[in-house]
């Protein structure tokens, strides 16, 4: 006996991903709206969705997308344009935009390395809370060089991808830039933290895992 089966077509497994890795962001500190757009976006082959389109793809409200956005620009992680031929704005994520979070952060470290070289002076240099807002001071310095190192070893690494064309289809490589977004995404927590609950973003950006390890270093400096 024969039974016929309706045919089913595999599930579109994108919306599932996007919830996941909007999940990663939001375990990181990230807010999970914006989490969710940011995961949206940049899954996109050209990175580019239309308030509209982000409504219907993630089943939100356009105030809730809205909203999203002005995190997301803040944090200099999305970017509006508008959608040729229309009266529409449509938000896109760069692909550098891990990159850029990373110069980005390098302003805000210095920012903390002056505070904390300040604070010296007022506590006094050879007073115990005078050495440890020192030594913080030349861990932000330190970072700050550091980051700026990496980022070129990045650019020759990212063009030897590009050559090579593997830039996508290497397990490896892949890999490790996941377990590095993580991280990115729970410096970015940090970093916003540390900025008087600003909504700031290391992102990753991500976003990089200076960020986290700044976090960890002063926790550590302070015990």
């Amino acid at each position: 006996m024969r039974t016929d089966h309706p045919d089913r077509s595999a599930p579109d497994p994108l919306p599932a991903y996007i919830e996941r890795f909007a999940s990663v962001l939001t375990d990181s500190g990230i807010p999970r709206m914006p989490s969710r757009v940011f995961a949206a976006l940049i899954t996109q082959d050209d990175g580019r969705l239309t308030s509209q389109e982000l409504s219907e793809l993630l089943d939100i409200s356009p105030a809730a997308v809205s909203g999203a956005i002005a995190y997301l620009s803040q944090v200099n992680l999305v970017t509006r344009e508008r959608q040729p031929g229309t009266r529409r704005d449509r938000y896109r994520v760069l692909d550098e935009v891990w990159q850029d979070a990373l110069i980005k952060r390098d302003t805000i470290l210095a920012r903390w390395e002056t505070s904390l070289a300040e604070g010296v002076g007022v506590v006094g240099a050879d007073t115990p809370a005078g050495r440890r807002l020192a030594e913080s001071a030349q861990l932000f310095h330190f970072l700050r060089g550091e980051v700026g190192e990496m980022l070129e070893r990045w650019q020759v690494r990212r063009a030897e991808l590009r050559a090579a064309g593997t830039a996508g289809g290497v397990s490896g490589s892949a890999a490790s830039g996941s377990a590095a977004s993580g991280s990115a995404a729970s410096g970015s927590a940090a970093s916003g933290s540390a900025a008087s609950g600003s909504a700031v973003l290391g992102s990753a950006a991500s976003g990089s895992a200076v960020s986290g390890s700044v976090a960890g270093s002063s926790r550590n400096t302070e015990d």
